[in-house]
């Protein structure tokens, strides 16, 4: 991504990346307020407010550590979107019938509207992958978790205290069980082609 586009606030996101508690309180103190109001205001209490922040802030941190965050519009209006966006999925899903949505109308530049269409196309794939990889068995899991963290595969049949044939063997084999789940489950190619 052309470095010139990405918008000062980025450093939200890093430091969301660096777990810096400066910028984490930053974000709590400054942007969190807009939410709660949002929130309690639309069938909603504090509790409620405080999930969909701490959900929305777990799923930015997670799309920038695989490094597909990059900002290219101010923080508060993506972050509050994403947060009023979960909301009304929460609400939908709960078919809460006396629902009275308050709201003040916000501008969104198209950089925003598409950010938020990366990271809930992110949060989707992300929620496959994790639903699928619970169907492994714990062998599989315990090898893919060691092999995403470790340097080499040498270093998992170490932790493993296997030969390195065998890690190699079943990393394989499970890397394939969890690709097929992934490719037969409903949700695949909708996804596959955003």
């Amino acid at each position: 991504m052309d470095q010139s586009k990405i918008h000062p606030d980025q450093k939200y996101i890093d430091g969301l990346v660096a777990n810096d508690s400066v910028v984490i309180e930053m974000i709590y103190k400054k942007f969190a307020p807009k939410v709660c109001m949002f929130i309690t205001n639309n069938s909603g209490d504090k509790d409620h407010a405080q999930d969909v922040i701490q959900e929305v802030l777990i799923l930015l941190f997670n799309q920038a550590k695989a490094n597909k965050l990059h900002l290219t519009c101010p923080f508060d209006a993506y972050f509050f979107l994403l947060c009023k966006r979960r909301w009304l999925n929460e609400l939908k899903k709960s078919e809460n019938k006396g629902v009275t949505i308050f709201e003040n109308v916000l501008s969104t530049s198209e950089s925003a509207r598409e950010l938020i269409e990366q990271t809930e196309e992110f949060d989707e794939k992300q929620k496959l992958f994790d639903t699928m990889f619970q169907k492994l068995g714990e062998k599989c899991q315990e090898v893919l978790k060691l092999s995403f963290t470790l340097k080499s595969m040498e270093e998992v049949a170490q932790k493993l205290d296997v030969t390195y044939g065998y890690v190699r063997k079943k990393k394989s084999l499970c890397t394939g069980q969890l690709t097929q789940w992934i490719q037969e489950a409903k949700n695949f190619n909708s996804l596959k082609n955003k």
